[in-house]
């Protein structure tokens, strides 16, 4: 999606990049999901659980009786973290806006420790685990080619403006699908 301007073709079927993010708000708004607590439904089936921050230790990893002290030093906040049952996958997504250079220059390279420390988190419960950047138009810019292709090399993932929900492993409701 194109600031102030239109996307392509699959930009309705993904996360619209808005500032603050807010994926559960976000998949209660589409077609055919409803949030219920912490639960994702589909057409009135659980297919996902999602946690903002502290739930994520508070909700999500107290369910799964795992106490993060005993497998990491520090506590990782995720802006947002999405449990896809359909694919037995955690996806861990940093949403990051920048206007001017600064600091979230250098947190884009820490990608690759913050996944090793959430796969050392899931690995007693078998989950896998995703760690995607949800960036703003700010790091299209040739400055950032270097570590956007870091980000790759390690493992982890970045979109412009939306994550579609396909990579997720998310249903897309047929109404949003675009020729």
């Amino acid at each position: 999606m194109i600031k102030n301007g239109k996307g392509g073709g699959n930009t309705r079927t993904g996360l619209v990049f808005e500032g603050k993010v807010d994926l559960a708000t976000f998949l209660g708004q589409q077609p055919h999901y409803k949030l219920v607590g912490n639960d994702v439904l589909y057409d009135g089936n659980v297919v996902a659980r999602v946690f903002k921050k502290n739930a994520f230790y508070s909700v999500f990893l107290a369910e799964l009786n795992i106490d993060w002290k005993n497998y990491i030093s520090k506590r990782l906040l995720p802006d947002d973290s999405i449990f896809v049952l359909l694919n037995n996958t955690l996806f861990i997504i940093e949403c990051k806006h920048q206007q001017v250079a600064g600091s979230v220059d250098e947190k884009l390279q820490t990608c690759d420790f913050k996944r090793k420390q959430y796969k050392k988190l899931m690995a007693p419960a078998n989950i896998d685990v995703e760690y995607v950047y949800l960036l703003d138009d700010w790091f299209r810019q040739d400055a950032y080619k270097d570590v956007l292709d870091y980000i790759h090399s390690v493992g982890c993932d970045y979109y412009f403006e939306y994550i579609p929900l396909m990579k997720l492993g998310l249903p897309v409701p047929p109404e949003l699908i675009e020729d």
